[in-house]
């Protein structure tokens, strides 16, 4: 196929279900991660995928991974922004420090991870670019002000962003999970994670693959009539 694909957080969770889908489907993959090296080595060495280590809130890093990467791989024309953090406290508790590294990371992430493939992509007139937002930015969620927010702003960002780029080949779509069967929901406690399957109507987590699957769905060369859309997949905890 030839296409280059970047993927944010690319080395778990939703983000390796993705970087491995979008290689099996004949993809050339770069998955990037923020910190935890001895698990992207053990990712790299597992799926054979190429590992870059950058932090996405910071706009000069992203510009000097995606030109390193394009100077290694090629040109990026996908892009999955699924990097993202949760630092959960209610407002009233919430202190500027909590609120910014949540915000400049989900929300700022995905800016500078779009602000730095989307010149090239409009000078070839084609890019896919796929950002991860969330049940919980759609229906807000008790304790997560910052990241319902952050993965809120996703939506708008991502459809304004469609509407700036239709005419150059360039789609850019939100994909939504519910409750997915990742790290990061496996530190909520029991009883909080019985009640969330309990509160969704398939009875169950999303796995990983699930999510991708929607995601490869997107990127496809065939898929240029989609642009601007969420895809809600939640298994029914929020139907809007």
């Amino acid at each position: 196929m030839g296409r280059v694909a970047l993927v944010t957080g690319g080395t778990e969770g939703i983000g390796a279900a993705t970087s491995e889908a979008l290689g099996q489907a004949g993809y050339t993959v770069v998955a990037t991660y923020g910190h935890d090296d001895a698990h992207a080595q053990a990712f790299l060495a597992r799926t054979g995928i190429a590992v870059r280590k950058w932090d996405i809130a910071d706009f000069a890093a992203c510009a000097a991974g995606v030109a390193e990467v394009a100077g290694r791989f090629g040109p990026v024309d996908v892009l999955v922004n699924n990097a993202g953090i949760t630092a959960d406290c209610t407002l009233h508790k919430m202190d500027v420090q909590t609120w910014r590294r949540v915000i400049d990371t989900n929300l700022g992430g995905c800016f500078n991870m779009c602000r730095a493939v989307i010149e090239g992509m409009r000078e070839r007139r084609f890019g896919r670019i796929v950002n991860l937002g969330s049940v919980n930015g759609q229906s807000g969620q008790f304790g997560q002000t910052n990241y319902a927010a952050a993965k809120a702003g996703i939506v708008g960002l991502s459809k304004s962003l469609a509407l700036e780029s239709a005419s150059r080949g360039i789609t850019v779509n939100v994909v939504a999970p519910g409750y997915t069967d990742t790290a990061m929901v496996a530190h909520v406690a029991p009883a909080v994670l019985q009640k969330i399957v309990e509160a969704t109507p398939v009875g169950r987590l999303a796995s990983p693959a699930e999510i991708a699957r929607a995601i490869v769905f997107l990127v496809a060369d065939d898929a240029g009539f989609i642009t601007g859309a969420t895809f809600s997949i939640n298994g029914g905890r929020y139907l809007a």
